[in-house]
């Protein structure tokens, strides 16, 4: 009886604690959910600055919020690896030199570098994600459409050889 008061002490006390959360099975603590809150925002005021012409104020602090965003929810050490490696080259070039061209109020052109650096950098990813999205209950009914769902794969497969 001793024993079984420990364990369901011990559990107790585990589902009180404030700084880490069980999302999926995987613990999350309050800096990786301040980084994933970041990374989102940046995102949103990069998509709000694109839809006010390209405002490069707007632009600006989604490229500051997107890539401190990254830095807290992956860590320090696994971005400057991520970011850093020599098969990233082009992209980390091309994403970096895009920042600093919209940070130097040339907010088209540094866009469009930038878009390009994040598609070679990030673009390995797109295939999960268009997996991910096609489950979820309406996005996923629109990205199956039969008009979509070809362009989408072909966009998602582009540069990889048949298996």
């Amino acid at each position: 009886l001793g024993r079984l008061h420990s364990v369901l002490k011990k559990k107790i006390s585990l589902r009180g604690r404030s700084s880490d959360t069980m999302m999926g099975g995987m613990q999350m603590s309050d800096t990786r959910k301040i980084g994933f809150g970041l990374t989102v925002g940046g995102l949103l005021f990069t998509l709000l600055g694109v839809m006010m012409l390209f405002d490069s104020l707007l632009l600006t602090m989604g490229n500051i919020l997107f890539i401190s965003g990254v830095t807290l929810a992956i860590g320090t050490q696994k971005t400057i690896a991520f970011f850093f490696q020599w098969s990233k080259w082009r992209g980390t070039s091309c994403f970096f030199t895009g920042v600093i061209l919209v940070l130097c109020g040339w907010a088209f052109i540094g866009l469009f570098v930038q878009a390009f650096g994040f598609i070679n950098l990030f673009g390995d990813f797109f295939p999960v994600a268009l997996r991910f999205a096609r489950s979820l209950p309406v996005i996923g009914a629109v990205l199956r459409l039969p008009v979509l769902a070809p362009v989408l794969d072909r966009i998602c497969n582009a540069g990889r050889p048949a298996v």
